[in-house]
């Protein structure tokens, strides 16, 4: 399956691997380290970071925020554009989740003031059990399908139409799920 990049699924989910495996080394955590900051297993991160198993969102939340970086900083790997600002579908970063989310980065470049991400998910498809904890303000608006997202310790979702939009504050708790058996689509932002 060819990705948007044009890119298929495997190079980009190599491309993470060694992204992460690269800030972890830079920030001179061993695997073991940066395994217990995250909440998961020493075996699991080792997969990941040679490229056989996909992160959760809420797993690489959690990895950028114990690194010290954005979420966003995992799409870095820059395409050739036409023009700066401006990006076409075959000039994009995909990222692969487990749990059925695929995130497709929109924005030209990432060191202006906001990013943006297309992000598709399956039917079924979740953020992962945990909440998530990201220091970006971020907020989106529902293309099509359904979004449920728990915020903070609230045991039931808010659920989300089509051209419903949202907004969280920095930090937020939260997570997020399609639990409808049609596809969504939500173009979030990050700042």
């Amino acid at each position: 399956m060819k990705g948007s990049t044009g890119m298929d699924m495997q190079e980009e989910i190599e491309g993470l691997a060694i992204l992460i495996r690269d800030l972890r080394k830079h920030k001179n955590l061993t695997l073991g380290e940066l395994a217990a900051r995250i909440g998961r297993s020493v075996g699991f991160l080792s997969q990941v970071e040679r490229g056989l198993s996909k992160p959760t969102v809420a797993d690489l939340t959690a990895i950028s925020e114990t690194l010290g970086v954005s979420t966003t900083y995992f799409y870095s790997l820059e395409k050739p554009r036409e023009l700066p600002w401006v990006t076409r579908p075959g000039e994009r970063r995909t990222l692969y989740y487990a749990g059925g989310i695929t995130d497709v980065l929109a924005s030209p470049n990432m060191s202006a003031g906001f990013s943006m991400l297309e992000s598709h998910l399956a039917p079924g498809a979740t953020s992962g059990e945990g909440h998530l904890t990201d220091s970006s303000e971020q907020g989106g608006f529902v293309l099509e399908g359904q979004l449920s997202i728990w915020l903070d310790d609230q045991p039931e979702p808010v659920t989300l139409g089509p051209n419903d939009s949202f907004q969280l504050p920095p930090h937020s708790q939260f997570r997020y799920a399609n639990l409808t058996d049609q596809p969504a689509r939500v173009l979030w932002v990050f700042r």
